[in-house]
C-alpha cells in the first residue's frame, strides 16, 4: 500500500479538508479493478456524537465468500475533527484505516457504511477510503447525502431507482426488505454502479443490510459497549 499523506486522513481546517476531498474525488475510479473476489470486507463505526470524550469504535469484519467471518479487528480512538455532515470521512476514516492495517489478510473489495460517490463533492468515506487503501469499496448508506430519486420506490423487496444529482447518477435506491427504508448503493472506489449493486444484492440475508456491513455493524456496537 503507497504511503498515505497525513492531512489526508487528518487535516486541519475544514476548508484545507474541502480543498482534500476534491483532489481526492479526481482519483477515484468508477469501473471495475480487480481480480477474482476471494475475500470480502465489512467497515463500520459506533460512536455518540455528543460523548465529550470524542471517542470513534472502528470495526473491520474479514469474510470470506461464504460469509464465514475470518478475522475481526477493533480499533478505540480519540477524534478531534467536528462532526459535520459531508466531512465524517475525517472523523471515521483514521480509526478504521488504523483498524484495517490489522488485519492478516486483505480483501479483494470493501463494503463500508456510507456514501461513496454520492457526495457533494464526489468522495464520500467509501470512497475516501478506497483512495486512501487503493482498494476496492462499496458505499452502503442509510439515508440520501446529495441527489433525489429518479422515481417513486416501489415497496416491494428488490426494486430500485437511480439517485440523480445535476443530471448525473450518483448511485442507487434499492429496497433490499420489506417495510424497510432503502438503502443508497454508490461506487466508492475502483469499481463500477452495477457490479456493486450485484455484490450487495449477491450478500444479502434477508436483512436489510448486505452482510459484511451488517457483522462490521455489530461489531463496532458490541466493541463500543465494551467500555
Amino acid at each position: 500500500m503507497h504511503p498515505i499523506p497525513s492531512e489526508w486522513l487528518n487535516p486541519p481546517s475544514i476548508q484545507a479538508a474541502t480543498l482534500i476531498q476534491r483532489q481526492m474525488a479526481e482519483r477515484v475510479v468508477t469501473e471495475d479493478q480487480f481480480p477474482e473476489i476471494k475475500l470480502i470486507a465489512g467497515m463500520d463505526v459506533s460512536n455518540n456524537p455528543r460523548d465529550p470524550s470524542q471517542n470513534i469504535f472502528a470495526s473491520v469484519v474479514l469474510l470470506d465468500t461464504n460469509l464465514k467471518i475470518i478475522q475481526t479487528t477493533n480499533v478505540k480512538q480519540k477524534q478531534e475533527f467536528p462532526y459535520i455532515s459531508g466531512f465524517l470521512a475525517f472523523r471515521e476514516a483514521p480509526a478504521l484505516v488504523e483498524a484495517f492495517q490489522q488485519l492478516q489478510q486483505k480483501p479483494d473489495v470493501i463494503f463500508i457504511d456510507g456514501h461513496g460517490i454520492s457526495h457533494p463533492r464526489g468522495l464520500g468515506i467509501a470512497s475516501h477510503i478506497g483512495v486512501l487503501l487503493d482498494c476496492p469499496t462499496i458505499g452502503v448508506a442509510k439515508s440520501i447525502l446529495v441527489g433525489k430519486p429518479a422515481n417513486e420506490l416501489e415497496q416491494l423487496p428488490g426494486s430500485q431507482t437511480p439517485l440523480v444529482w445535476h443530471g448525473k447518477t450518483l448511485g442507487m435506491l434499492i429496497r433490499t426488505k420489506a417495510r424497510s427504508n432503502p438503502l443508497i448503493i454508490s461506487p466508492g472506489h475502483k469499481i463500477c454502479l452495477e457490479t456493486a449493486i450485484s455484490l450487495v444484492q449477491k450478500y444479502l440475508q434477508g436483512y436489510r443490510l448486505p452482510e459484511p456491513t451488517r457483522q462490521a455493524h455489530l461489531a463496532a456496537n458490541a466493541f463500543r459497549k465494551k467500555f
